[in-house]
Order: C-alpha cells, then sequence, then structure tokens
C-alpha cells in the first residue's frame, strides 16, 4: 500500500478514543495500514479493511475509509486470532 497521511480525530466522537476501547493505539494501526498482509472488504461496513502486524507483532485487522488517493480514516480496529 502507498504511504497514507491518516488522520486521527480525538474526543468523545472520534476514531482515537474509539480504537482505544480495542485497545489499539494509532500507531498499530498505522503499522498495519503501512504494510498489510491482507486485504478485504468488511463484511458489516462495507469498507476497506486490511490485516497485518504492528511493529511488537500483535494481529490486527483494520477497518478505514478512503478520503482521497492518499489519505485515509481508520474507523475501528481489532485484534485477530491466527
Amino acid at each position: 500500500m502507498p504511504h497514507l497521511e491518516v488522520l486521527w480525530i480525538e474526543g468523545p466522537d472520534g476514531n482515537v478514543e474509539h480504537l482505544a476501547e480495542h485497545g489499539v493505539s494509532p500507531a498499530e494501526a498505522e503499522d498495519v495500514l503501512a504494510d498489510p498482509t491482507a486485504t478485504a472488504i468488511s463484511r458489516s461496513s462495507g469498507h476497506p479493511i486490511v490485516f497485518g502486524y504492528t511493529r511488537h507483532r500483535r494481529k490486527l485487522a483494520v477497518v478505514y475509509q478512503m478520503l482521497d488517493d492518499l489519505s485515509a480514516y481508520p474507523i475501528t480496529a481489532y485484534d485477530v486470532e491466527d
């Protein structure tokens, strides 16, 4: 995946807090977005989803929305079992 600018919004309605509810940091989500091992479309939302590992080898799924060709807004992220 090409280098993406990732939009993070803090606050009660933002994606930073939503990811934190799942125990995922913005840095971990960016690790997976930067180097996914697999891609798909989320069955529940229809948004793109990537799977991959953080730099600390945690396997995550990251659901995101493309804002333009090089900008992404992570919607949610969660652990994935091997």
